[in-house]
């Protein structure tokens, strides 16, 4: 390549090829800066939506009454152990 080509530019196409990549700069940095701020309000919305349930570390006693008919009834209480039934039939 010649360097008088490389040279020879018109000052015009400069500046306008330079505004061009001026106003592609400032959008870019627009969106991530919209990106960003969309990030921490998902992450605040999944925080607020979370801390809605109530977690209570008190724990309740319930008694339930099962009834298997012919065979065995298991319950599964909210603290995970296994209540066995009593079979009725000898």
């Amino acid at each position: 390549m010649d360097d008088r080509t490389c040279k020879d530019v018109p000052y015009i196409v400069h500046e306008s090829a330079e505004a061009r990549h001026e106003r592609r700069e400032k959008r870019l940095l627009i969106a991530v800066i919209i990106a960003v701020v969309l990030m921490f309000a998902s992450n605040a919305m999944w925080l607020w939506a979370w801390m809605q349930y109530d977690y209570s570390v008190a724990t309740e006693e319930y008694t339930v009454d099962l009834d298997a008919g012919e065979g065995n009834a298991n319950y599964i209480g909210q603290d995970g152990e296994i209540y066995n039934g009593t079979s009725t039939s000898d």
